[in-house]
């Protein structure tokens, strides 16, 4: 099953649009200056274990960034990102937030790294950033990935410096992250003519801040309607959630995914404050 079928399905299954960050901040493992890289290795799994065992029900799919485990330390920090992957439950797809961009074998190894099951971390879709162009996303959804993984190429990111670059004007009319958004199809449909699969889904998404409604308004026409959207800025960010959702959900309701990390792992009941946002999402 491919990665965006297995976030359709599983979306449908749970009646959710929820996707749940795990951002072991190393500020929010509540150590000593003086622990240990052992300590708050095993801090960071308890951390977000807690979270994994409270939400599962609810979760569409869960987004460790892998910056906060490589934070962790550089001998256990990668062990124990992929030992937290390990112990989402099966069928529960796991969206690795890396924000990758290069070319060449550079790419074929951090495909490699993050989605082989054995010696890598595991994931079944990742992040990237697509500004190097077609041949720095291609290792990640072609050839022996064509049938089961996926990515969320960034579009336009929730930070203001976003502006920067991404919603500069092009020559053939729109912004950048307009011609970011038509991108997503048009890879899709190479990829699947250089890699058929049995699979009929994009291999492709989008990254597009719920802070700026109106760019999710113009990714979601420039996308299409079956282009998945990856919205972070809900909650701390200060994203407007019914405004987000009006701008990005596709005809059908659906087609976005609403990541939320700090507002899930500072509650005092992560499960009671995922089924709120789950229902606050459903009915925006």
């Amino acid at each position: 099953m491919s990665f965006f079928h297995q976030i359709s399905s599983r979306s449908q299954s749970l009646n959710s649009l929820l996707c749940v960050g795990l951002d072991p901040h190393l500020a929010e493992l509540n150590l000593p200056e003086s622990s240990t890289e052992e300590q708050r290795c095993e801090a960071a799994y308890d951390f977000c274990k807690r979270i994994i065992d409270a939400t599962a029900d609810h979760a569409v799919a869960y987004k460790p960034n892998a910056a906060f485990f490589e934070a962790l330390g550089a001998r256990l920090g990668c062990a124990t990102l992929k030992r937290v992957v390990d112990s989402i439950p099966d069928g529960i797809p796991v969206l690795l937030d890396v924000k990758r961009g290069d070319i060449g074998s550079t790419a074929a190894a951090y495909a490699e790294a993050c989605y082989d099951e054995t010696d890598g971390i595991g994931a079944h879709g990742v992040t990237l950033s697509p500004l190097m162009g077609w041949d720095s996303v291609k290792p990640f959804v072609t050839g022996k990935y064509a049938d089961k993984k996926g990515a969320f190429v960034l579009c336009k990111t929730s930070n203001p410096g976003s502006n920067d670059l991404l919603a500069l004007s092009t020559e053939s009319g729109g912004a950048l992250f307009e011609k970011i958004a038509g991108l997503a199809n048009e890879w899709s449909a190479k990829a699947a003519s250089e890699s058929p699969s049995s699979s009929s889904e994009p291999r492709l998404g989008l990254v597009v801040g719920a802070t700026d409604p109106s760019a999710l308004d113009a990714a979601r026409r420039a996308a299409g309607q079956d282009v998945w959207i990856l919205a972070p800025g809900v909650g701390a960010q200060g994203g407007d959630l019914g405004a987000a959702c009006a701008a990005g959900l596709n005809d059908h309701g659906s087609g976005m995914l609403i990541p939320v990390s700090r507002g899930i792992s500072r509650s005092p009941d992560p499960a009671a404050e995922a089924i709120k946002l789950k229902e606050g999402i459903n009915s925006a």
